[in-house]
C-alpha cells in the first residue's frame, strides 16, 4: 500500500499549512517523498499550480470562465506538474519560472481532455459530467482551444524555447491522435502502432513536463535530457499499466469500471497480444473468437472474455512489457546524482511495475 507522503513525515507545504490535496495526489501516484525539504518544495509547487490554474483560465466572459474551470475544479492527479516539480529539484526549485512552466503543461493536458471527450463521446470526466455533455461538442472544442491559447500565452513569458517545446509537444499529441483515429496501416504491426500512439499522445507531454522542470530550474543540459527521457518512458509505462488494470483489477483502481475498454472495443495492449497470439489451447482460441466480434456489449460475452484475459498468456506478456518500460525509465535516470528527488522518481518506477503484478 502506498502511504501518502504527508502521513510519513508530517511536513507542511507552502504557506505553513499541510498540503492535503497535494499529499494525497502524490501518494496516489506512488511517489515516495522521503526528504522533508523535497516534500515541502514539491507540495509547495503543486499548491501554487492549483492557484495559478484557476487564475490562468479566467476570462472577461463569465461563461468562458465557467466552462474553462470545469475540469480544473474536477481535480485530477496533476501528474505533469508533479514531474515539473520533481525535475526542478535538480536545479533551483524556487526559480520563479518553475510554477508557470508546470501550469503550461497542465493547461495543455486539460485542453486535450476537452477534445478527447468530444471524440470519445464521453459523458463523464473525473466523476463529473464532461463539458460536451454539460454544454455541447462545439463549446467543448472551443474551450479546449482557449486552454491551448492560454498555455501558449504563458509559455511566451518563459521565452522562445518554451514556446518551441510546447508547440512541438502539441504537434506530437496531434500526430498521436491522428494515428489512433486512422489505425494501423495494412503492413504495420498493431502492437508497434499502439505503442507509438501512446508515446505520442501520453509520453510526449510527460517528457516535456520533466524537461521543463530541469530547464526552468537551471539544471544542467545532461540532467535535463535525462529527465526528458525518463518522462517519456514512464509516461508510456503508466498508460500501459492502466490498460492492465482495466483487465486485472477487481475494483475501480484504474478510475473506471474494470473491463470498460473491453466493452467499448478499445484495443489495449493485453487485447492486442491476445489477438496476435497463436496459442492453440481451447481458452486462447475461444478468447480470440470473442475478441474478433468487436465491442463486447453482451454482458455474458464480456464476462467470459474478461475472465479468459485475466488467465491468459497475453496478460502475462503485457505485464512483462510494463515492467520493461518501468525498468527502462529507471535506467534513464543514471546521469542524475543520487538524491531524494531521484529516489522519488525511482519509486514511481517501482509503483508502476508492482501495481499490476
Amino acid at each position: 500500500m502506498v502511504i501518502p507522503a504527508g502521513e510519513r513525515s508530517g511536513v507542511v507545504g507552502s504557506g505553513g499549512r499541510r498540503s492535503r490535496a497535494g499529499t494525497s495526489q502524490v501518494g496516489a501516484l506512488g511517489v515516495h517523498l522521503t526528504d522533508p525539504r523535497v516534500e515541502a518544495s514539491v507540495l509547495g509547487v503543486l499548491d501554487a499550480v492549483e492557484a495559478e490554474l484557476r487564475a490562468s483560465v479566467a476570462s472577461a466572459d463569465p461563461f468562458v470562465t465557467e466552462a474553462a474551470r470545469h475540469l480544473v475544479e474536477a481535480g485530477g492527479k496533476r501528474f505533469r506538474p508533479l514531474l515539473v516539480a520533481l525535475g526542478a529539484q535538480f536545479g533551483d526549485p524556487t526559480d520563479a519560472q518553475v510554477v508557470p512552466a508546470a501550469v503550461v503543461m497542465e493547461l495543455t493536458h486539460l485542453a486535450t481532455l476537452y477534445h478527447d471527450d468530444v471524440m470519445d463521446e464521453a459523458a463523464v470526466r473525473r466523476g463529473a459530467p464532461s463539458a460536451n455533455s454539460r454544454w455541447t461538442n462545439s463549446v467543448a472544442i472551443l474551450v479546449g482551444d482557449y486552454l491551448f491559447a492560454r498555455a501558449a500565452d504563458l509559455a511566451a513569458d518563459l521565452g522562445t524555447e518554451a514556446v518551441r517545446l510546447q508547440a512541438r509537444t502539441f504537434a506530437r499529441l496531434v500526430h498521436g491522435q491522428i494515428a489512433e483515429t486512422v489505425g494501423p496501416r495494412a503492413d504495420e504491426d498493431p502492437v508497434a502502432h499502439y505503442l507509438h500512439v501512446i508515446a505520442e499522445k501520453t509520453g510526449s507531454l510527460i517528457a516535456t513536463s520533466a524537461r521543463f522542470g530541469g530547464l526552468f530550474s537551471g539544471a544542467s543540459g545532461e540532467h535535463t535530457e535525462a529527465l526528458a527521457g525518463y518522462g517519456e518512458t514512464i509516461g508510456v509505462a503508466f498508460q500501459l499499466s492502466d490498460d492492465l488494470l482495466d483487465i486485472a483489477s477487481e475494483s475501480v483502481q484504474s478510475g473506471k469500471t474494470p473491463g470498460t475498454d473491453l466493452r467499448e472495443g478499445v484495443p489495449t495492449l493485453p487485447v492486442l497480444y491476445a489477438r496476435a497470439a497463436d496459442d492453440s489451447d481451447a481458452a486462447s482460441v475461444r478468447l480470440r473468437e470473442i475478441l474478433a466480434t468487436g465491442p463486447l456489449v453482451d454482458d455474458a460475452l464480456h464476462a467470459e472474455a474478461l475472465g479468459l484475459l485475466r488467465e491468459s498468456p497475453a496478460l502475462k506478456r503485457a505485464r512483462e512489457t510494463v515492467r520493461s518500460y518501468a525498468e527502462d525509465a529507471r535506467a534513464q535516470l543514471a546521469p542524475l546524482p543520487q538524491s531524494p528527488a531521484r529516489g522519488a522518481l525511482e519509486s514511481l518506477c517501482d509503483y508502476i511495475a508492482d501495481r499490476t503484478s
